[in-house]
């Protein structure tokens, strides 16, 4: 499971630590776009990595305020200019090293993330038959 060989602004490092935790439940796949990765089901995403190479885990509450306070963590912002995501906490840098830390949150994020309401893709709407 490798990211698209897309040409990425991502630090190497920091992408091959997120490949790292997202391999560690095999059923996941990282997708790449716009310069960054991510995973997604059902069209929501639940993990991503800036271009910038910050982590973002989108997390229910109460998990969510318990891992900003246990990690003095922030809310993920994708770009420093975008608005916060704040479903998702932002991975502190010494963090995501630690694959093991974080390896159940990654299991907190993925059921969280089926629980919410499908997304429609817009695949199916250029797979439509056409009206005549």
């Amino acid at each position: 499971m490798q990211v698209a060989k897309k040409k990425t602004a991502i630090p190497p490092e920091r992408l091959r630590l997120y490949e790292r935790l997202v391999k560690s439940i095999p059923e996941i796949a990282v997708r790449s776009n716009f310069g960054a990765a991510y995973t997604s089901v059902n069209g929501n995403m639940y993990t991503m990595i800036s271009k910038h190479g910050v982590v973002g885990i989108r997390l229910p509450e109460p998990d969510r305020s318990a891992f900003l306070k246990k990690y003095g963590a922030t809310i993920f912002r994708a770009d420093p200019a975008w608005p916060p995501n704040p479903e998702y906490v932002a991975v502190p840098d010494e963090l995501l090293a630690s694959t093991a830390k974080l390896h159940p949150y990654l299991t907190t994020s993925y059921p969280y993330a089926l629980m919410l309401k499908p997304k429609p893709t817009k695949r199916a709407a250029r797979c439509a038959p056409r009206g005549r």
